[in-house]
């Protein structure tokens, strides 16, 4: 059995040792409000219902509780505790008789059925009040046992969150290299130096997903570094008919931090939806911040649907940035997307909530 006073922290030993002073105190505290000042051997018969209840109530919290209540056994809890008041009623009683005699009181003898009659009334009052301790003890135990319990289980949720952000993690990587490694593919193909600068800068692209991929938030500035290297990237093997534009409304001095990879399979969508070799094209990319609490990423471009016998890609970016949105965001963004203009273009705005982080 584990000690008493084994307690967790020092504050919960405080306020029983502070309950149990002021339960022992108050007999000699409310005689003390008379005339009669009550001697050592009266406040040693007097200490005899607190000391039953103390025995009543510890035993339920260390051992009657944890053995017994918290592994299902309820009749057999029930049954000790029905036992254990009996036994505390033989103990006050036998305590107030070895008290009598050790002061030599001999206390009045009324009627039999009276005399009785009190008996049975004064037990039947003592029984009740330890079922009451019992009942407050089982009742503190096992609210600890809920509060560990529910501790428990938001550690629990985080490592499961944590987990899946790193699988997610995982999926971008590849998802992201697949894509340009078939850019810089194609470009080998008629421009080999425009392949030697793209490596270059798919060089500067994996610095980044190798030392900033790994954390939960980076600082702005890094992370759109590394979307303006991948506009540049993408924009090698493009005609100069296509429209991008790349505006960022943020002072650079800004002290704003996000999620790594947040946007770019956005960007992703926009240069494979938004470009066409045989139509005019074009993707307008700006962030801005609408209010000083805020971060809106807003992303216009041509849209060309994919065709049914377009196998590139399984659209699972989007699907990623949604499900990354909700782990490390929860309700505190907003991403309106969809088609507009007769469905010749396609907008996507992502607003997030910096001042959540």
């Amino acid at each position: 059995m584990k000690s008493i006073f084994n307690y967790k922290n020092s504050q919960e030993l405080f306020i029983h040792l502070l309950a149990w002073i002021f339960l022992f105190c108050l007999p000699p505290m409310l005689i003390g409000r008379t005339d009669e000042h009550p001697c050592r051997e009266e406040i040693f018969r007097m200490a005899g219902p607190p000391l039953a209840m103390a025995i009543v109530f510890y035993l339920n919290y260390t051992c009657l509780v944890p053995c017994l209540l918290f592994k299902k056994k309820d009749k057999a809890y029930i049954l000790y505790n029905i036992a254990l008041c009996i036994a505390m009623l033989f103990f006050t009683h036998f305590w107030f008789e070895f008290g009598n005699a050790f002061l030599r009181i001999t206390p009045p003898h009324p009627k039999t059925g009276i005399r009785l009659i009190g008996f049975f009334l004064f037990r039947l009052r003592d029984f009740i009040l330890f079922g009451l301790i019992a009942a407050l003890a089982a009742t503190i135990r096992m609210s600890q046992k809920w509060h560990v319990a529910e501790l428990g289980l938001q550690k629990a949720e985080l490592k499961r969150i944590e987990a899946e952000l790193k699988i997610l993690h995982n999926q971008i990587n590849p998802h992201f290299l697949l894509n340009t490694l078939n850019n810089i593919y194609a470009l080998i193909a008629f421009d080999k130096n425009k392949a030697q600068q793209a490596v270059l800068d798919l060089s500067r692209l994996l610095r980044h997903l190798l030392y900033d991929n790994n954390q939960n938030f980076i600082p702005l500035n890094r992370e759109l570094e590394f979307l303006k290297n991948y506009v540049e990237l993408m924009r090698i093997r493009l005609s100069n008919d296509v429209d991008i534009q790349f505006h960022i409304n943020i002072p650079m001095s800004n002290h704003i931090r996000v999620a790594p990879l947040i946007f770019i399979s956005l960007f992703e969508n926009a240069f494979k939806h938004g470009i066409s070799p045989v139509h005019p094209s074009f993707i307008h990319i700006t962030f801005y911040c609408p209010t000083p609490k805020t971060l809106t990423c807003s992303i216009e471009n041509s849209y060309f649907p994919k065709q049914i016998n377009d196998i590139s890609g399984s659209g699972i970016g989007l699907e990623l940035v949604q499900k990354r949105l909700d782990m490390l965001y929860k309700d505190n963004y907003q991403w309106n997307k969809g088609c507009k203009n007769d469905n010749t273009v396609y907008s996507s705005v992502l607003t997030i909530n910096i001042d959540s982080q």
